[in-house]
């Protein structure tokens, strides 16, 4: 007997292909469940903003994170880590094996440092006189003396600090919170960039991009003078109402074809980054405006002082949206090439005065400011470069120094560290980690670790991958600095 037929189909085809489909949908739940299919997105299929706020994988210590990036390589050995046998060895040849832009090289010239060092809080750690304000918040701050990268080199350091990874195209670090956590304002973006007046820092956009995550994701750049945010302003000629009114048609046509859309991320991604700018025209504005700060907070920043003007202009922004819930601010001293950056390889003296002097102000007034408004406690900030510096000589004369990925410098404070600890050695010299040796990742996981986000387990689906910030491999925050 002849089968009826249903849509084109034999009724065993259809009985066949509905179980199929419920048996489908009941794997796709347990894979859920059990995390294999959740990092596809974490705002869950069909949802219509991903940067809704999403509950972190265990009770978080951190709510935000302001990173304090010295573009071009700080010196370690000037600064924060104290080599006192290095004195009296200046202009001595020494057997060091270093690697930079100039290459491999099995010796040089010291170059020991040219600022004193003396002993500060009651942990009584050394620093530099060129962070005399800085000095004063140690007993604050977690020093990591042990930190290596991939690379010496400018363009993939930088993108390793940020993303985790040498290669462009993958997400940044405050991608990865953004994605991880969402917003809790829905006026401003999760994740703030805010560049060095002279230029952004070199790979540009890549450094703060959502890479093959939506671009809901990626960081926003903020100005501190003038719009905050460019191309931000409604059209000459339209009113906020046409606009609300163009905004709310986009998204109910976009909510009807996201059923059943294998691009429902893009398009909610889509969706929201309309509404985002829509908000963002009001709160961004309100964000940057200082009007409401007395003398004394502006003075704490150095605001009112030409060197300090900028770095504490966005330093103090940076507290504001914090404190108005978003979640990554990243602030670039340094942009550009040269000696508009830290990159010292000529004249030492004159290019770290330059920048450790329109910085140290404002870096200590941000950490008094966090913490007398009862903000430190829940703020993470981090502090460093893509890599530090040799303790020989670049060149045949001057006192320059080359590139050192071996070993360098970075702190961290409030937000669940341990104040007043140094964590890692470097040799005598300064040129390369050998206590405790920490890999750029170990950062990555200690920052998402003090989110409340397992470092381990966020992930995103990617190329067939669970792709993670940290790597495929199994990374461990440094629990020695997590209080």
């Amino acid at each position: 007997m002849k089968q009826r037929n249903f849509c084109g189909r034999t009724r065993r085809e259809f009985l066949w292909q509905s179980g199929a489909g419920f048996g489908a949908a009941a794997l796709t739940s347990m894979l859920t469940q059990d995390g294999f299919l959740s990092a596809a997105g974490s705002s869950g299929a069909g949802s219509l903003n991903p940067l809704a706020a999403k509950p972190p994988h265990f009770a978080p210590k951190a709510k935000s994170v302001i990173f304090l990036f010295m573009y071009g390589g700080p010196s370690h050995i000037d600064t924060f880590d104290y080599k006192p046998k290095m004195k009296g060895m200046d202009g001595k040849t020494v057997d060091v094996k270093t690697f930079g832009r100039g290459g491999r090289k099995d010796g040089g010239r010291i170059v020991e440092p040219r600022w004193d060092f003396a002993q500060h809080g009651q942990c009584g750690k050394w620093v530099s006189t060129l962070f005399p304000n800085v000095a004063k918040h140690v007993d604050d701050i977690a020093f990591l003396h042990s930190m290596t990268a991939d690379s010496p080199i400018h363009g993939s350091a930088m993108l390793m600090m940020n993303s985790g990874k040498i290669l462009s195209g993958s997400p940044a670090m405050g991608s990865w919170v953004n994605y991880g956590l969402g917003s809790v304002n829905e006026n401003l973006p999760g994740y703030v960039v805010m560049l060095d007046p002279k230029a952004g820092p070199i790979s540009g956009a890549k450094n703060w991009s959502s890479g093959y995550m939506p671009a809901t994701y990626a960081g926003t750049v903020f100005r501190s003078k003038g719009a905050p945010i460019l191309n931000l302003d409604r059209p000459d000629g339209m009113s906020e109402a046409v606009q609300r009114e163009m905004i709310d048609s986009i998204q109910a046509a976009n909510e009807r074809h996201l059923v059943g859309r294998q691009d429902n991320d893009d398009l909610a991604s889509r969706i929201s980054s309309y509404e985002l700018a829509y908000k963002m025209q009001s709160a961004a504005p309100e964000a940057v405006d200082l009007a409401d700060e007395d003398e004394r907070t502006l003075e704490m920043y150095g605001v009112n002082r030409d060197e300090t003007n900028d770095f504490g202009t966005r330093c103090l922004i940076a507290r504001r949206l914090v404190d108005r819930g978003v979640r990554f601010v990243q602030l670039y001293s340094g942009g550009a090439h040269n000696d508009d950056n830290w990159d010292a390889h000529g004249d030492l003296e004159l290019n770290h005065n330059r920048h450790a002097g329109r910085t140290d102000l404002p870096i200590a007034g941000l950490l008094a400011d966090l913490k007398q408004r009862g903000m430190l406690d829940e703020t993470l900030v981090v502090w460093g470069g893509e890599f530090g510096r040799q303790p020989t000589a670049e060149y045949a004369k001057g006192s320059g120094r080359d590139h050192n990925s071996f070993g360098f410098t970075m702190w961290m404070a409030g937000g669940g560290i341990k104040g007043g600890v140094s964590y890692g050695t470097t040799d005598e010299l300064g040129a390369a980690a050998v206590e405790n040796p920490l890999h750029v990742k170990n950062m990555h996981a200690t920052t998402l670790q003090l989110l409340g986000l397992d470092p381990n387990h966020l992930s995103y689906f990617y190329g067939g991958l669970d792709q993670k910030l940290v790597g495929v491999e199994h990374v461990e925050p440094i629990h020695e600095i997590i209080a």
